[in-house]
C-alpha cells in the first residue's frame, strides 16, 4: 500500500475498524480512506475487495462510517439512537446484495452481489453494525479513553473493561504520557 497514506487500524469487528478509518476525531483528526482507491484498499484487507470505487461511493461509504460512529457512540452511553444515522444503516444494509458463504476451512466469508459493487461491502458493513448495536453479539460497544480519540469499539475482552479503541496506539500513547508525567513529578537523583 502507498506509503503517503497513515497506515489502517484494524481490529476484529468489521463495523467499528471501519468507523477507525477516521481517528483522533477530537484532536488532529487522522482521515485513512482519503481517496476511492484507498476504501479499495481498505475493503480488500477486510475482505470485502471490489474492483473500483468512484467518488460518490467513496461518499457514502463516509456517510456510513459516520452514521456508525454516531449510532454506536450513542449506544455505548446508552443514549436514543440518532433517527439519521439509524436511517442510513438501515439505507445501506438493504440496498447491497452480498451473502455469507462458508469456506472449506469452516469460516464465514462474504460474497459480494458484483467485484466492483461498493455498495455490496458497504451493506455487509451495515450489518455488522446493526448486529453489534442490537447487541446481537457476545461484548458490548465502549469509547476509547483516550480525549483525542473517543472511538467506539465493541469490547469482547472477558471482563468487558478495556478501555482503549487500541491498544497498540491509543493504550500505549496513554501509557507513555502517564509515565512521562510521573517522571516529571518524581524525578529520579542521580547520585
Amino acid at each position: 500500500m502507498p506509503s503517503e497514506f497513515p497506515d489502517f487500524r484494524l481490529g476484529t469487528v468489521l463495523a467499528t475498524s471501519f468507523t477507525g478509518t477516521l481517528s483522533e476525531r477530537h484532536g488532529d483528526a487522522v482521515e485513512r480512506i482519503p481517496t476511492p482507491h484507498r476504501l479499495v484498499d481498505w475493503l480488500a484487507v477486510s475482505g470485502l475487495a471490489v474492483d473500483s470505487c468512484t467518488p460518490a461511493q467513496l461518499d457514502l461509504a463516509r456517510e456510513l462510517r459516520e452514521s456508525i460512529h454516531a449510532a454506536a457512540t450513542a449506544a455505548a452511553i446508552q443514549d436514543a439512537l440518532p433517527s439519521s444515522a439509524v436511517h442510513v444503516i438501515n439505507e445501506r444494509s438493504a440496498q447491497g446484495r452480498a451473502a455469507a458463504i462458508l469456506t472449506p476451512e469452516g469460516k464465514r466469508q462474504w460474497r459480494l452481489g458484483s467485484a466492483s459493487c461498493v455498495e455490496d461491502a458497504l451493506s455487509v458493513i451495515a450489518a455488522d453494525a446493526i448486529s453489534i448495536i442490537a447487541g446481537e453479539r457476545g461484548g458490548k460497544l465502549a469509547l476509547c479513553a483516550s480525549p483525542t480519540c473517543r472511538a467506539a469499539f465493541f469490547d469482547t475482552s472477558q471482563s468487558r473493561t478495556r478501555k482503549w479503541c487500541d491498544m497498540n496506539t491509543c493504550g500505549n500513547r496513554q501509557k507513555k504520557a502517564r509515565f512521562h508525567a510521573n517522571r516529571r513529578r518524581n524525578p529520579v537523583s542521580a547520585e
